[in-house]
Order: C-alpha cells, then structure tokens, then sequence
C-alpha cells in the first residue's frame, strides 16, 4: 500500500471517529410512547433491597416516578407523591420512584434550592428526612435504566396498566404550586386504570429540573476550573465593622465564619464553606469569613484563603483581643475558633455552631431560610 493511501485511510478513519464521538455526545434519549412495555431494572434502593421490575408483579396499577434529591420541582412534589403512594396502596397501585442523576455531573451552582445532593447516601437521608413511604431507587451508576425509559425532567412520571404497557407519561398536576392546581392528571389515569377506562388525557408536558446525563461531567468539571480562576481578598475590620456584620442590614442571609489560620479546624471548615458559598450566592445569600489571626498576619492569611479558593468577602480582625472579636459576632459566644453563625436580615441568629459546624446541619439552616422551592 502507498503512502498516499495510507493517510487517506487514516484521514478517514479519524473522521469516523470524530462523527461517533460526536453522535453518542449528542445522542437523543427516547421517551416511552403510549403503548410501550415497560423496560425491566434492577436496581439497588436505598433500604438496602434490590429491586426489580417482577418486585410489583402484583400491582394492577404501576407507577414509576423519575425525581431526585435537589431540584427544587422535585422537593415541591415530594408530599404530592407520598400522598400518591398512601392513596393507592390499598387499591392495586404500586409507585416507585428512580432516581436518574449521576451525581458527578451535577454542578454545585445547581444545588442552590438544596441541602444535598443526588449521591446514593444522599438519597438514604432524604428518605429518613422525608419519611418516604415508597421504594427509591438510584440509577446514577450507569443510567441504563433511565435511557430506557426516558425521563425528560425530574420529576416525570410513567404509569403502566395490568400488562406492564405505558397508558400515561407526563407530569403529576398543573401547577408546581398546590394552590393553583386545576387538574391532576396523574391521578385521573390511576383511576381511569383502576375502573377499567380509557385514560382521559395520555401525555402531558412537564416541568422541572433537567435529567443529569453522564455527559455532563465536564460542565461539572469546568465550572470548578473557572471558580478556581476568582479573585480572593481581605481586608482590615475593626470593631464596629465586625459589629454592623452581625447586625446584618443587608437583606441577605449570612453566614459568618470566625476562623484562624493556626487553627486545624478553622481551616478543614472553610473548604465546607466555598462549597456552601457556591450553591447558594446566586439568591439572597452571603458568606463573611473573619481570621481572628494577629494583624500583622494579612500575607499569610492571604495565601491560605487563595490556596482554599475562598472568594468571597474575607476580612482579617485589626486587634488581637480575640474576646473582643467573639463578643462583637454574637454576644453568647465565651470562646472557642472556628466558631460559624447564620443571621438573618435584622441580626437574628439562626444558627450557631462552635468548632467544626456539621455542614448537613448549617446547609439545613440556610435552605430553610432561603427556601427549597421557586417562588
């Protein structure tokens, strides 16, 4: 073979390759129609079962629910499920609910309206938080599951009859909000189901959060590339500033952490605290760190919150009088760094927590506060 042909088969091979790669990044996940058969699973629930598609043999009725822990639509819907699920336990109606997301292609700035996010443990501690009376399910392994039935939003529900074949796909009601709701079209399909009818209304468009496909790693990875690149500063405080923080006129929940380079803890808490900071900045929401370090430590504190990429409002306490500085933050306080409140607009506090605060326990404060749905 000449040369000449052999870098034209390699051109073209190369070609191929791009076209492929290409083609499965921007691979079209199907939905189900009407009338198809439910895909079979197995897959592990966060009680520690395995569950397959034969685990609900038995129902008349099935019900499968594609929702996850963080979106905001989904949270919204949670109590509107369960009710679902108490409802219909005793008429022939088995609901399951899968969750699609891998969690390592969920971006942080898309936790703002959560406390977690949609890892398998993650998944065990929203069960317990919300008392779910239903199996869930993770799928964010490897997401076979989910490309075969084709969820388009969390939540999305699909309801199968007696004979395992789709007869509704779509959203539970109208309205993410209780107070509007004008029509449930989940429930007209049970029960059309149930009495042996047609269902009313087949299909129905949905709203929520976007399916977080595998492919989505590299937003995820990005996103940290850029936050990485942000300007971290600090600045000089005294004590009437420390004091104007802490009565917090800004309209804005804060959070302020009160930490010290000498101190092991203080600086384990303030990579929990970047992390926070970058799921919530977006709403009504700031993070003020304060280093009780000695005033003439500015470089070095400097350094270590660049190292730590902590951009956001950072200052550097301008006396050594650590009491002073502790009883400005929250009168309460008798010692102790790291020490991290929450106040609320009008100088509240909310929460407080000396040494390493539990970061489940601080992000609960926050989203309670701010809110888990969109308003």
């Amino acid at each position: 073979m000449c040369p000449c042909t052999k870098r034209v088969l390699a051109t073209v091979a190369a070609m191929l390759l791009l076209v492929n790669l290409g083609w499965s990044a921007q691979e079209k996940i199907r939905t189900l129609e009407i009338g198809d058969k439910a895909p079979a699973f197995n897959l592990p629930g966060v009680d520690g079962r395995q569950y397959s598609l034969n685990d609900f043999s038995k129902a008349d009725v099935l019900v499968v629910v594609f929702t996850c822990n963080h979106c905001p639509t989904a949270q919204a819907y949670e109590g509107r499920i369960k009710k679902l699920a108490a409802d219909y336990r005793n008429k022939g109606v088995a609901l399951v609910a899968i969750s699609p997301n891998d969690p390592k292609a969920v971006r942080l700035d898309e936790l703002g309206y959560s406390d977690m996010s949609d890892s398998f443990e993650e998944m065990k501690i929203r069960v317990k938080d919300m008392e779910y009376n239903f199996p869930y399910l993770y799928d964010g392994e490897d997401q076979k599951v989910s490309r075969a039935y084709g969820p388009e939003r969390t939540p999305h529900v699909f309801i199968f009859d007696r004979q395992r074949a789709l007869r509704y796909v779509g959203r539970i009601d109208d309205s993410e909000k209780p107070n509007l709701v004008k029509s449930r079209e989940a429930r007209s399909a049970i029960d059309a189901l149930l009495a042996g009818q047609k269902v009313p209304v087949a299909k129905t468009p949905t709203i929520g959060c976007s399916i977080k496909w595998s492919d989505k790693r590299d937003s995820a990875k990005q996103a940290f590339e850029t936050w990485a690149k942000e300007n971290v500063a600090v600045e000089m405080i005294g004590l009437k500033g420390v004091e104007e923080l802490a009565k917090n006129d800004s309209g804005k929940l804060r959070v302020i952490h009160v930490w010290a380079s000498w101190s092991g803890p203080s600086v384990e808490q303030l990579a929990e605290l970047v992390s926070m900071n970058r799921m919530y900045r977006r709403r009504e929401f700031e993070l003020i760190t304060i280093s009780a370090d000695s005033p003439g430590r500015k470089d070095p504190v400097l350094s270590l919150l660049r190292r730590q990429q902590v951009s956001c409002k950072n200052y550097l306490f301008d006396s050594e009088d650590e009491y002073t500085l502790m009883a400005a933050v929250d009168k309460s306080l008798r010692g102790g760094i790291p020490y991290t409140i929450v106040v609320q607009p009008g100088g509240e506090i909310i929460f407080r927590a000396v040494g390493i605060a539990d970061p489940l326990a601080l992000k609960k404060a926050v989203v309670g506060y701010l809110g888990r749905y969109y308003k």
